[in-house]
């Protein structure tokens, strides 16, 4: 194993956006849409967790280089059947953010089924998923029929 010299690349804009979602109990997500999580607000805690983990992501994923993250933004969301999760990470540096996008989502989802396993320990985590990509030698990448699609459009 090596970490991936990229000290030859240019520093380029690079975005990155992932998507997820946390499919739960009718009963859970009332509780969170009735804001009566006991643990408090479940989609704050959510974001919160997203964006740590973006900063974190080199102490989380072997050979992950550290690099400046010049934005994360991350939503939680609730929708028909759960919450629906998205993480765009932004930096400009001689790599990708894929994973700190991924891990975002990753954590937002797990601090959802931390906050709710008390009503709910069957809620499933799923579909964590690149849904874009851009900057750096190889260009953009999109997913062909995104959810981030679905995202915007969610209630």
């Amino acid at each position: 194993m090596r970490m991936v010299d990229v000290g030859s690349k240019d520093k380029t804009e690079r975005v990155a956006v992932a998507t997820g979602r946390v499919r739960m109990s009718t009963v859970a997500l009332a509780k969170i849409r009735a804001g009566k999580v006991e643990k408090g607000d479940v989609l704050a805690a959510a974001r919160l967790a997203g964006i740590m983990a973006a900063k974190k992501t080199p102490d989380l994923i072997p050979l992950c280089h550290p690099i400046g993250l010049s934005g994360v933004e991350v939503e939680a969301r609730p929708v028909a059947r759960g919450v629906e999760l998205k993480a765009t990470v932004k930096t400009v540096d001689r790599t990708g953010v894929e994973m700190e996008a991924l891990a975002a989502v990753s954590a937002a989802a797990l601090t959802v089924y931390d906050m709710l396993k008390s009503t709910d320990r069957g809620m499933v985590i799923e579909a964590v998923q690149l849904e874009h990509k851009s900057g750096g030698r190889s260009g953009v990448w999109a997913r062909a029929h995104s959810s981030a699609k679905k995202m915007r459009g969610a209630s």
